[in-house]
């Protein structure tokens, strides 16, 4: 684009926008003196509506309706009655079948509005009129008709809209007279300098192809020859400085945006002067050029840290948790930046999540481990103990070796249990798919755990719709799944309760159920059921009894539904009870 057209665009513009904020004005003055005209009116005829209804009896929305038809014929408005509970009860533009497919409008503004301050005005398109239309609304207190308590006057503003089209009409062509006259000024103002600014450009477009030559040509004495000269010495010193900056930014772009670790730097005042992605990541920041670190550091520690070194003071590394997500950390550690003329400060970000979390689910597993290991040990070695005196009764060391049997056999499901886990973490353990009957796979779940079923004297029942009566998946595995829930329902429900197993399909996927009529899950421990050892209080299960499972259960079936891309989840029943929802693909 020329300089001369660039001369005659900004004045063409500037009358453009000039003569735009006045057609802007004009019609939003008009605009508001119509509109208050009409909201006066509405008024006026709101509150004459309201008091003629308030001396009128009608019984039915058909009276109502013919009321409303008679009042919008003597106003020329549409007259709207509105019942207590927000339904139209009467339209003078709508018939009576037409009410009754009409939206509540309780919650309109002008409704709400009227209801606490006793008169409400609002404006918006109307669906019904396909129109904007402007709504003044009013309480009726008439207690010969119970049906009606408010009653609306809305009138479109048709008429504001055509009043501003014909203002528009006479500012365009205003605006175009005078776009003609600012062209004819304009473009003969340009005339007498665009040639030398067309040098001064070629110029420009030589030194930008990397051409630094200086130019022979005399560009006079003038202001324009001035910046022709300035332009001259700038290019020629800063030529090679740009290529060496240039090469040196690069490099450290590419350093710090294949770096892992955040890097923020600070200059002497406080403003960050640069931020790589891993820091803006870790420490949730905005776009931090140019902004003071108080703005945007919102980790009191690091602040500390930078304000440390900006002031000469040593600093030492600190470890940060829970900036962002509860579950981050990592170690911040801040230096001095010197260089001639002045200092900043760097500080250096080390994510160290995925060592801290490695290290407290290592602890935590032996801790629980050990816990549910030595508990059966104990017991054992105690019974042991006392299987070795030799004044023992024989009914009393039977008893012991059942008691003995029983922890070993505990310990055996503990370590089974482990086993598959690992198996389950290490991703040795694939799906075969295939179509599985949900109707087969109650039945030989329910049968497998009769015994215990029998002995409790509860009763499972189910519940599977028409379209879920087959999923597709590992038969094995879902088999090892809901038989957990199962048993778990039935360590936890009372005796002579029953337990619902249900199948039901939604949104394209098929949902399996296993409700019982226990005491449910306290809300605390219910994001916690499927971690691994974790369990709700013994209060909950059997009469306080512990029902002597691994805690590991859940957390298989956490992992087993998971290798069929689902979920799990579980929750209370309104009625009492908990329900484990398995969500699987349809």
């Amino acid at each position: 684009m020329t300089f001369r057209t660039k001369i005659f665009l900004t004045a063409f513009t500037s009358a453009a926008i000039a003569l735009a904020v006045a057609t802007a004005l004009l019609s939003w003055s008009i605009r508001r003196d119509l509109e208050s005209r009409i909201q006066r009116d509405l008024t006026s005829e709101a509150r004459i509506a309201a008091e003629t209804l308030s001396h009128r009896t009608a019984a039915t929305e058909s009276d109502l309706d013919a009321e409303a038809d008679a009042l919008g014929r003597l106003m020329s408005a549409r007259i709207t009655f509105i019942a207590p509970d927000g339904r139209v009860v009467g339209d003078s533009e709508l018939t009576l079948d037409q009410i009754h497919t009409m939206e509540n409008h309780a919650n309109r503004a002008e409704v709400v509005e009227a209801r606490e301050r006793g008169m409400g005005t609002s404006r918006r398109f109307s669906n019904t009129m396909q129109t904007e239309m402007m709504y003044v609304a009013m309480p009726v207190h008439n207690p010969n008709a119970p049906l009606l308590a408010l009653v609306r006057v809305a009138l479109p503003l048709t008429e504001v809209d055509q009043q501003l089209a014909r203002v528009r009409h006479f500012a365009l062509v205003g605006f175009g007279v005078g776009m003609a006259a600012a062209l004819l000024l304009t473009w003969t103002f340009s005339a007498l300098v665009s040639r030398r600014v067309h040098e001064i450009a070629d110029e420009a477009r030589r030194y930008a192809a990397g051409d630094l030559e200086r130019p022979v040509r005399d560009f006079g004495s003038d202001e324009i020859a001035t910046v022709a000269r300035v332009l001259d010495d700038a290019v020629q010193n800063l030529g090679g400085r740009v290529s060496e900056l240039a090469q040196d930014r690069a490099r450290m772009e590419a350093i710090l945006a294949g770096m892992v670790e955040g890097v923020l730097v600070v200059n002497e005042y406080g403003r960050v002067q640069l931020a790589n992605d891993a820091a803006r990541s870790m420490l949730r920041l905005p776009d931090p050029a140019g902004r003071h670190y108080f703005e945007i550091v919102r980790q009191p520690a690091i602040a500390e840290q930078i304000a440390g070194v900006l002031t000469g003071k040593p600093s030492e590394s600190v470890e940060l948790t829970g900036v962002g997500d509860a579950a981050t950390t990592f170690i911040a550690r801040t230096g001095p930046i010197s260089s001639p003329g002045s200092r900043g400060a760097v500080v250096v970000l080390h994510d160290i999540t995925d060592l801290r979390r490695a290290d407290r689910i290592r602890r935590d597993f032996i801790a629980n481990v050990s816990h549910e290991l030595r508990t059966p040990l104990t017991a054992v070695r105690g019974y042991v103990e006392a299987l070795l005196d030799e004044s023992m009764e024989p009914e009393d060391a039977r008893r012991f070796l059942e008691i003995i049997a029983r922890h070993s056999a505990r310990m055996e499901r503990l370590v089974r249990d482990l086993l598959r886990l690992a198996r389950l973490d290490a991703g040795q353990e694939s799906i075969e798919g295939v179509a599985v009957s949900v109707e087969t796979l109650f039945h030989e779940i329910q049968v497998e755990l009769s015994d215990v079923l029998q002995a409790r004297q509860q009763h499972v029942r189910q519940r599977i719709a028409a379209d879920a009566g087959v999923v597709h998946g590992d038969s094995a595995k879902l088999h090892d799944a809901l038989r957990n829930l199962l048993e778990n329902a039935i360590n936890y429900s009372p005796v002579s309760t029953s337990i619902t197993l249900g199948a039901a399909r939604r949104d394209g996927r098929i949902l399996l159920t296993v409700e019982d009529e226990g005491p449910g899950i306290p809300d605390a421990d219910l994001p916690r059921v499927f971690e691994r050892f974790y369990r709700v209080d013994k209060a909950r299960a059997r009469s306080g009894k512990d029902p002597g499972g691994t805690g590991l259960g859940l957390a298989i079936v956490r992992h087993l539904i998971e290798l069929h891309g689902g979920c799990v989840k579980a929750a209370n029943r309104p009625g009492g009870g908990a329900i484990f929802t398995v969500e699987l693909p349809g």
